[in-house]
């Protein structure tokens, strides 16, 4: 089904970061490469339904998940089986994992990670701050584990919120969430020393946990994060994350979600984007945000499946309003897209297998 405007409705070629842009709808089995005018240069036929996103490694293969029917819980962003699939599409590798949830990333050394739905033991689930009383999940509250696994799926190095954190007082669920799992974890990223970064949504929080205590040597609990999204370490060693909007100080009326770059040492924000007017820029779920070579800022606007990259002044250079459509997304509106990544031509993951994206 086509909407008014669809496609690529913006396109500056001066000041736009060329390159190809991968995206998966949500309710579909196909995973496309796009062109900056559009033009779907490649896809991937999945098999099943996105969990919930895909993303090229550097040797040119897809890293995806793929939702599964086992062990469904009620809870949303499911995924379940991880594949890495060639350029032609074909699986060279394969994880399964019922309870994995969201993220998942490969690793330099060649592991890889992903956050997991874990059942928290009763005492602990007792002590679990916030939420809506009784809103419990019928088998109790499911905690976020991060796990990675070497080549061959053993687990190598494990982290759990539920246990490994000392003090959970400090991270209450928003008084509006349910209290079904502590605490949605809904992006882990791997930084240097072998720490990730990683984002709670029930919470309000993003965090680096350090790999060898298990702590957090950062974090920033903040309700102006608005259930955010897609935290990540850029090269100058600020934060940006893409800051939803829901149930938080800006989520009033037409005030829409915003990009925050900020500076761990302070916390303060360094730079932001919000739309103009700030309705013009919202959602309240998924969505996430990708700085380009030059500087410019790529941002998918998840529950409306806009893409679309603004300069550092605030202005839209290049914009698309997907035109997928499917019904029967398992957790989010028809048009919706989770996350997106852009490749330049020349990419490690793009060189010698497309020509020019413009």
């Amino acid at each position: 089904m086509l909407y008014e405007n669809d496609g690529v409705s913006i396109f500056d070629k001066s000041k736009a970061s060329s390159g190809y842009t991968i995206f998966w709808p949500l309710g579909t089995e196909t995973v496309m490469l796009m062109d900056m005018s559009g033009n779907i240069a490649h896809s991937w036929e999945m098999g099943g339904l996105p969990g919930n996103y895909a993303y090229l490694l550097p040797n040119g293969n897809l890293l995806a998940a793929i939702r599964t029917d086992e062990h469904v819980l009620g809870l949303s962003a499911k995924g379940g089986h991880m594949v890495e699939m060639d350029w032609d599409g074909n699986i060279v590798w394969e994880h399964t994992d019922h309870f994995q949830h969201h993220d998942f990333r490969r690793l330099d050394n060649g592991n890889t990670c992903y956050v997991r739905w874990a059942l928290m033991p009763e005492d602990l689930a007792a002590k679990v701050p916030g939420g809506m009383a009784g809103a419990e999940h019928e088998d109790g509250i499911y905690g976020d584990e991060v796990i990675e696994i070497d080549v061959d799926g053993n687990v190598v190095w494990e982290w759990s919120f539920a246990t490994d954190i000392e003090d959970n007082s400090k991270y209450p669920i928003c008084p509006i969430e349910h209290r079904k799992e502590w605490a949605h974890a809904n992006t882990i990223c791997p930084v240097d020393g072998g720490d990730y970064l990683i984002s709670f949504r029930q919470n309000h929080l993003i965090a680096r946990i350090d790999r060898e205590t298990k702590q957090f040597t950062w974090e920033m609990c903040d309700w102006k994060l608005g259930h955010q999204h897609d935290v990540q370490k850029l090269e100058s060693g600020n934060i940006l994350v893409y800051a939803n909007g829901a149930h938080g100080p800006y989520h009033g009326p037409n005030e829409g979600s915003r990009i925050f770059e900020i500076d761990p040492a302070t916390n303060e924000t360094v730079w932001e984007y919000s739309g103009s007017p700030a309705y013009t820029f919202d959602s309240p779920f998924i969505s996430g945000c990708q700085v380009m070579p030059n500087d410019n800022v790529l941002i998918c606007e998840g529950r409306s499946g806009r893409l679309f990259e603004v300069t550092r002044e605030g202005e839209i250079v290049w914009n698309f309003n997907s035109p997928y459509v499917a019904p029967n997304a398992p957790y989010a509106p028809g048009r919706s897209i989770f996350r997106c990544y852009r490749y330049a031509a020349d990419s490690a993951e793009i060189a010698g297998r497309l020509g020019d994206p413009s």
